[in-house]
């Protein structure tokens, strides 16, 4: 019973307690010593947040369950890179986010697939009890990790640094160039990207009435699948040659997709440019955590430097789809790729001119 109202506003919620969650989450991440805690309550908040949409899909409810969602999210994130981070090293942190992309990308497509057949052949609601079920493997997987931690936070503790040096090590990091630069393009980057999907919807939608769904569905599956397969070279090649090479082809790969999309109004053509998505996401989804890594891996506030560059990213994803699609509106979807275009390639361009290279000297070259 509810109305396209009522599921725009619930999105809403959702989407701004995203963005408010960002830094704080990361704060919250970076003061608790064992970052599997952190990811136990996350993956409990998820598990809560869907039996709240099955057992009561009443407003309030609903509401809550997508701040708890939203926040919960911001956490886990960050908690999972921090993980990663004290299990590979710094040395070998990006083939080790290659693989957690990857990975991420194969419980993306089988998640869907499932909940889609769940949602097929049993009912709507089964959807959300099959989510709060799959989050039991999820904690599973972090017995080893949590075991892990416990040897680590039993050796002897470094020494912490009082209030007022934390305060100067904050604002530091807060306001080192590179993280700011990176900020912006992460958000320039998000912009150009994130309405292209949703034009190239509604371009199917219109163009190929009775496959619309497959078609669509296939363009959300193939740029996963590419993500899956290319994300651990993405990791080797950002530890080999270093962080801007991956950077200008994964910013250059938005540009080029929104110009192919405004050639063309072929459903089957717009899937397959779609699926060059892959290796944008495979890029940006390893090159985030690693080049925050880089700029603050060594402070005690790298995870809140992940929020403030995931805060950038969430503006950039919300004017996206307002602005892309008002100029699609006005001027025809043709020119709201192009307009996309045209942000992607300003977004790669400011990569080649202003991005710092941020991969550490090797100690035996310094």
């Amino acid at each position: 019973g509810w109305t396209q109202t009522g599921i725009g506003l619930a999105l809403s919620v959702g989407t701004v307690a995203a963005m408010a969650s960002q830094v704080p989450a990361g704060a919250v991440v970076d003061a608790v010593r064992r970052k599997s805690q952190v990811a136990v309550f996350s993956i409990l908040a998820f598990t809560l947040s869907a039996l709240f949409f099955t057992i009561a899909p009443i407003p309030l409810f609903v509401y809550l369950a997508q701040v708890l969602h939203a926040f919960s999210s911001c956490t886990l994130g960050p908690a999972i890179v921090a993980m990663s981070r004290s299990v590979a090293g710094s040395a070998a942190l990006g083939p080790r986010l290659g693989r957690n992309v990857r990975f991420a990308a194969i419980g993306n497509g089988v998640g869907a697939a499932l909940m889609g057949a769940c949602g097929y052949y049993a009912s709507e609601r089964s959807v959300f009890f099959l989510t709060a079920l799959l989050t039991l493997p999820a904690m599973l997987a972090l017995i080893p990790l949590a075991r892990f931690e416990r040897r680590e936070v039993a050796a002897p503790e470094e020494h912490k640094p009082d209030p007022a040096e934390r305060r100067k090590s904050l604002v530091r990091v807060l306001t080192d160039r590179r993280l700011l630069i990176f900020a912006g393009l992460a958000a320039l980057f998000t912009f150009a990207n994130a309405a292209m999907l949703p034009l190239a919807s509604g371009e199917i939608t219109k163009r190929a009435a009775s496959e619309a769904t497959l078609l669509v569905a296939a363009g959300i599956v193939l740029p996963q699948a590419i993500v899956a397969l290319s994300s651990p070279a993405i990791g080797h090649l950002a530890e080999g040659r270093g962080r801007r090479p991956v950077l200008l082809l994964g910013f250059l790969v938005v540009p080029v997709r929104a110009l192919l999309m405004s050639m063309t109004d072929e459903p089957l053509a717009m899937v397959a440019i779609q699926a060059l998505d892959g290796i944008s996401a495979a890029a940006f989804g390893v090159m985030v955590p690693l080049i925050v890594s880089d700029i603050a891996g060594r402070t005690s506030h790298f995870n809140l430097s992940l929020g403030f560059v995931g805060f950038a990213i969430g503006v950039g994803a919300t004017l996206s789809t307002t602005a892309a699609g008002w100029c699609a509106d006005q001027f025809g979807v043709a020119n709201g790729f192009l307009f996309l275009a045209g942000v992607g390639l300003l977004a790669w361009l400011l990569v080649a001119i202003a991005m710092p290279e941020t991969r550490p000297i090797p100690e035996q070259s310094k």
